[in-house]
């Protein structure tokens, strides 16, 4: 099983006059480390991923206007948001052997908001490094179809993302 992730860093080439200023701690997740995060919590949540000899998912990391512009065009909320998750199996559709031996099985796009990722790390008290982590873990949920429509399901998915996020290595209190 492999993830064939197409990760955009839209945020990072930006004008230096961007709105958050990135700390020399918080080092740029490298391309390859995402890679090897999504490929671990696909394992992590094996039973309850479509089965596919491999996947494929687009992951951007912008900033808060982009993310208020996509949050208002999908979701008639004209604010800016931590993650935005644009799932690609939403709709059953017939997919053959022999198309998912020869494609990856697309799962859809994860939006995160560097700005917002940032302020949430310093109100958590942790690394922009974890906050980032913790908001694709949320997305890639969503795109496997995990929600949150009340508080019990709320935090059955913030427990699974701990679980994920403990997976790669990084501890987390949702306390």
């Amino acid at each position: 099983m492999r993830v064939e992730l197409y990760v955009e860093e839209y945020f990072y080439e930006l004008s230096p006059t961007t709105s958050v200023k990135i700390d020399e701690t918080d080092a740029r997740i490298t391309p390859e480390t995402w890679e090897n995060w999504f490929n671990h919590w696909l394992e992590i949540l094996q039973p309850q991923v479509p089965p596919a000899p491999s996947y494929e998912i687009g992951l951007r990391l912008t900033d808060d206007s982009q993310i208020q512009e996509l949050n208002a065009q999908y979701r008639q909320q004209n604010k800016p948001t931590d993650v935005l998750a644009f799932a690609a199996l939403e709709v059953d559709f017939p997919q053959s052997k022999e198309m998912l031996a020869s494609v990856p099985l697309y799962l859809g796009d994860i939006i995160v908001s560097v700005d917002t990722a940032q302020r949430q790390a310093q109100q958590q008290e942790h690394s922009l490094t974890t906050e980032l982590a913790w908001l694709a873990a949320h997305g890639l949920l969503h795109l496997l179809g995990w929600d949150h429509p009340d508080e019990e399901s709320l935090e059955r998915m913030l427990e699974q993302q701990v679980k994920l996020l403990k997976g790669i290595g990084i501890a987390i209190d949702i306390e």
